[in-house]
C-alpha cells in the first residue's frame, strides 16, 4: 500500500507538468487521458444504485481501472460481466470487516461508496484510516462531519450524501446560498414515485427497502424559528400541486443532514417527501402497528425482527420493474441580496428511461454520485476533510460542471429567480 501511495504521488507530479487546466479540468496538450491511465478507483456496493453507477462511471473514464467490490462475489462478477468494458473487474470484499477494507481501500486514488446506512460511517472511517478519497451515497444515521478534522490531517476528501437528496438538493442550496448576503428559509420537497399510483401504498420500491424503512422511522431534524427542532416523521402534512405531475401530499422526512450544520443563521429549513395523497396514513398505520420495529417477535419458535420481514415484502410486493416511475424534486431558498427579498426556486423532474430500462430513481442517484467521482479524478475539487455538496455548490464552476454533467443525461433543472 505504502509503495503504491508513492507511485501515486509521483505519477500525480509528472501529471501536473503536461497538464494544462481547460474549463476547470486538467488535460494534457495532445488531449490524451496520460494522467488517469493510471488511476484505479473501488466501488464498495454493487446493489441496484452502485452498478448503475459504476457503469455511468467506466463508460466516460474508460481509461480508469475500475473493481467492483461486493461480500456477493458473485452479485459483483455478474454487474462486471453485464457492463463487459475491459476496465471493469471485481473482488471480494468483506465491508464490516475494518481491517480487511483499510488494507484494501489504500490501494485505490478514489472509493464510490454504495452500502447500506448502517455501514457508512465506518467506510469513511476506513477510507480516512487507509488514506483514500471517497465519494458517498449511504444513508447513514450518524454525522459525517464528525469526522472532518481526522480527514483533514490525513489528506483526504470525503464527499458525503452524494444522491439525490441530500445529493442534487444539496447543490441546489449551495448555489443559491452563494448569491444571498442573508438566507432567510431553505425548503425542500423530494420524492420517487410511480407514474400513476399503485395499489396498495400508492408507491413502488425504486430503492433499498431498508433504507425506505429508515425514511419512515427515523426521527426528524428541521430548523424551526431558528432553532434545530426535532419533529415526528410523516408529520407536517400538506398537499402540493406538482408541475408535470399534479396533486402529491409531502411530510416531514430526515433529509437535511449536514444542511443542519452547515447552513448558518437560517429561520426556517426541512426537507419533506413527496407521495400520493393517502401514502402517508397508511405508512403511518405500519408503524404503529409495529411493522418496522427492530425488535424480534417469535413466531413458532422462530424468531425474527418485523422491521426485516417488512422489508422483505416490501421487495417482494413493491418492487415492480414493469412500472415506471418518476422523480420529482423542488429546492426553494428565500433570502436578503442586496437589502431586497429574494427567492430561488428550482424543479427537476425526471422519468424512467425505457430505452436503458433504468428507473428515475437510479438516475438521479447514480448518475449524480458517478459525476461527483469523476469531478474529483478531475480535480474539480481541491479541498480536504469532509466536503458537503452544499458547499462544492457555491462554486459557480463546479455547479455548472455537474448540472451540465446531469443535463448531458437527460436530467433537466431549472431554476427561477422571484
Amino acid at each position: 500500500m505504502a509503495v503504491y501511495k508513492i507511485f501515486k504521488s509521483i505519477v500525480h507530479i509528472l501529471g501536473l507538468l503536461v497538464h494544462e487546466k481547460v474549463n476547470g479540468f486538467r488535460k494534457n496538450f495532445n488531449g490524451a487521458d496520460f494522467f488517469f491511465m493510471v488511476m484505479k478507483v473501488l466501488v464498495v456496493g454493487s446493489g441496484h444504485i452502485g452498478s448503475i453507477a459504476v457503469e455511468d462511471f467506466a463508460r466516460n473514464m474508460n481509461s480508469v481501472k475500475v473493481l467492483i467490490a461486493d461480500k456477493n462475489v458473485a452479485r459483483a462478477k455478474e454487474v462486471a460481466e453485464r457492463i463487459g468494458m475491459d476496465n471493469v473487474s471485481w473482488i471480494q470484499l468483506d465491508a464490516s470487516n475494518h481491517s480487511e477494507m483499510v488494507s484494501t481501500l489504500g490501494n485505490f486514488d478514489l472509493i464510490m461508496g454504495f452500502l447500506p446506512g448502517s455501514l457508512g460511517y465506518q467506510l469513511i472511517e476506513a477510507c480516512t484510516e487507509a488514506g483514500s478519497d471517497l465519494v458517498d451515497v449511504s444513508y447513514m444515521p450518524e454525522n459525517p462531519l464528525r469526522l472532518n478534522e481526522k480527514a483533514v490531517k490525513a489528506g483526504v476528501t470525503i464527499i458525503p450524501d452524494c444522491g439525490l437528496a441530500p445529493g442534487i438538493s444539496n447543490v441546489l442550496v449551495g448555489h443559491a446560498l452563494a448569491k444571498l448576503d442573508k438566507v432567510l428559509a431553505v425548503k425542500i420537497m423530494v420524492g420517487g414515485i410511480p407514474e400513476k399510483p399503485v395499489p396498495p401504498l400508492g408507491y413502488i420500491v425504486t430503492w433499498s427497502p431498508e433504507n425506505l424503512i429508515d425514511e419512515y422511522t427515523r426521527k426528524t431534524r428541521i430548523v424551526k424559528n431558528g432553532e434545530i427542532a426535532e419533529v415526528e416523521t410523516l408529520s407536517g402534512l400538506e398537499e402540493v400541486e406538482f408541475p408535470g405531475v399534479g396533486m402529491l401530499e409531502a411530510f416531514y422526512t430526515d433529509g437535511l443532514r449536514t444542511l443542519l450544520h452547515t447552513v448558518k443563521d437560517v429561520n426556517n429549513m426541512w426537507e419533506k417527501t413527496l407521495r400520493y395523497p393517502g401514502h402517508a396514513e397508511k405508512i403511518g398505520l405500519l408503524r404503529e402497528l409495529g411493522f418496522f420495529d427492530e425488535e424480534p417477535v417469535s413466531v413458532d419458535g422462530v424468531s425474527l425482527p418485523p422491521r426485516k420481514l417488512t422489508a422483505k415484502l416490501f421487495e417482494r410486493n413493491l418492487q415492480r420493474p414493469e412500472i415506471k416511475d418518476i422523480v420529482a424534486l423542488k429546492v426553494e431558498v428565500s433570502g436578503i441580496r442586496s437589502n431586497q427579498q429574494v427567492r430561488y426556486i428550482y424543479h427537476m423532474l425526471d422519468h424512467f428511461d425505457a430505452s436503458r430500462g433504468i428507473t428515475a430513481m437510479a438516475r438521479t442517484t447514480a448518475y449524480s454520485a458517478s459525476i461527483v467521482a469523476q469531478l474529483m479524478l478531475n480535480k474539480a475539487v481541491e479541498e480536504k476533510g469532509v466536503v458537503p455538496l452544499e458547499r462544492l455548490g457555491r462554486s459557480e464552476e463546479f455547479f455548472s460542471a455537474f448540472t451540465n454533467e446531469l443535463e448531458r443525461r437527460g436530467i433537466e433543472i431549472t431554476e427561477k429567480e422571484i
